[in-house]
């Protein structure tokens, strides 16, 4: 699984699946909306704004109301909006982990 909340959905933007592909790329996510950077006063002094990065790469965004949980699960890809998310998201992955859906590939050092 791979979670991240707030501002930290900002290290999925660089990543690329197997083919070479934008990770996030027609994936839903959430993270730090555009609303609540503007309410922090910083929305000019950031080098991006998250919400319109993660469009701008073809992720599905969406967002709840500002500074209260709300958690997207995709897949294995679990993201929070902001800090109020944190244990949802946690939460969310530990479901997983203990799902029967969940299988994690070993590394093959560990297999031989």
């Amino acid at each position: 699984p791979i979670g991240a909340v707030c501002q930290g959905v900002a290290a999925l933007l660089s990543l690329q699946n197997s083919k070479g592909e934008v990770l996030i790329r027609g994936r839903r996510v959430t993270g730090f909306s555009n609303s609540e950077e503007r309410s922090t006063g910083l929305a000019a002094v950031v080098p991006f704004l998250l919400e319109t990065e993660l469009v701008s790469l073809g992720a599905g965004y969406s967002s709840g109301v500002d500074y209260t949980s709300y958690v997207i699960a995709d897949d294995n890809l679990i993201t929070g909006q902001n800090p109020a998310s944190s244990e949802d998201v946690a939460k969310k992955i530990l479901l997983l982990l203990k799902s029967n859906a969940y299988e994690p590939a070993l590394p093959s050092a560990l297999l031989n």
